[in-house]
C-alpha cells in the first residue's frame, strides 16, 4: 500500500505552508482578518483547503477564530513574547546539556557550518536569512539532544513561533534588533564551545543566558522605536 499522501493533501499543507510563511513574514499582519473566499483567490485554489489549512493554523496558535466574524492573526504581545521565551529558555537549555554529553563529530560539523554561514549573512539587511540560519543553528542543536520528546516540543515551539515572534512587531520585523549583533554572534561562539568540549552544564548555562537575552533585547529595541515615534 502507497503511504504517500493524497494530492488533496498536499494541497492542503501547501496552502497552510504559504499562509503561514505569510503571516510570519509581515505580509498579513498582526489583528488582520482573513477572508477564505479573497485566501482562495489569490492562491487559485478551492475554498476547502484554504478552511482546513486555517483550521491547521488554528490549532498553531497562528490565527484565531472569533464566532460570527471569522478568523484573524493573532496579535501577541510583549508579555506572551516574554512568556515564551521563558518556556524555551528552560527546554532549550536542557537540550543542549543533553546534546553536550552525546554530540558527535558529525553533528559539530554541521553545526560549525552554520555558523560560518550567519557570519556571511550578517549584515541588516540579510536579516531573514540570518534568522533561518539562527533557526537551523538551535535546531541542530535539540535534536542532538537525542531526547525525543524535547525535540517534539521544541520543534512544535518553532514551527508554530519560527523566529520567536520578532516578526510580530514592525519595529523588528525586517531589521536586527538593536545594538544585538555582536553579542549574538558571541553567545552563539559559547554554546558552540561548550558542545565542542562536552561541557552540559557550561552549554546549559550558555543557551539560557543566549535565549533570555534575545527577549531582552527584543524589549529594548520596542521601547527604542516607542521614544522615537513620540513627538
Amino acid at each position: 500500500m502507497s503511504t504517500d499522501p493524497s494530492p488533496h493533501r498536499q494541497l492542503r499543507k501547501l496552502v497552510a505552508d504559504q499562509l503561514r510563511a505569510a503571516i510570519l513574514e509581515g505580509r498579513y499582519k498582526p489583528g488582520e482578518w482573513l477572508r477564505q473566499e479573497k485566501l482562495a483567490q489569490e492562491l487559485n485554489v478551492s475554498q476547502m483547503p484554504v478552511r482546513e489549512a486555517l483550521k491547521e493554523l488554528t490549532a498553531e496558535g497562528l490565527i484565531e477564530h472569533v464566532p460570527y466574524r471569522g478568523v484573524r492573526v493573532i496579535a501577541f504581545s510583549l508579555t506572551d513574547i516574554e512568556d515564551l521565551y521563558e518556556h524555551r529558555a528552560f527546554l532549550e537549555s536542557r537540550a543542549a546539556a543533553f546534546a553536550a554529553a552525546r554530540i558527535s563529530d558529525e553533528e559539530l560539523a554541521n553545526i560549525a557550518q552554520v555558523l560560518e554561514q550567519m557570519n556571511i549573512y550578517s549584515a541588516p539587511e540579510q536579516v531573514n536569512e540570518y534568522r533561518q540560519l539562527n533557526r537551523t543553528f538551535h535546531q541542530l542543536i535539540f535534536t542532538a539532544s537525542g531526547r525525543e520528546y524535547l525535540i517534539r516540543t521544541l520543534n512544535q515551539m518553532w514551527a508554530t513561533f519560527p523566529t520567536m515572534l520578532i516578526g510580530n512587531f514592525a519595529a523588528t520585523a525586517q531589521r536586527p534588533l538593536y545594538k544585538r549583533d555582536e553579542t549574538d554572534t558571541l553567545e552563539h561562539l559559547a554554546i558552540f564551545e561548550a558542545l565542542k568540549n562536552h561541557q552540559p552544564e557550561a552549554a546549559e548555562q550558555a543557551m539560557r543566558t543566549h535565549i533570555l537575552n534575545t527577549v531582552r533585547y527584543l524589549r529594548d529595541s520596542l521601547q527604542r522605536q516607542a521614544d522615537l515615534e513620540q513627538p
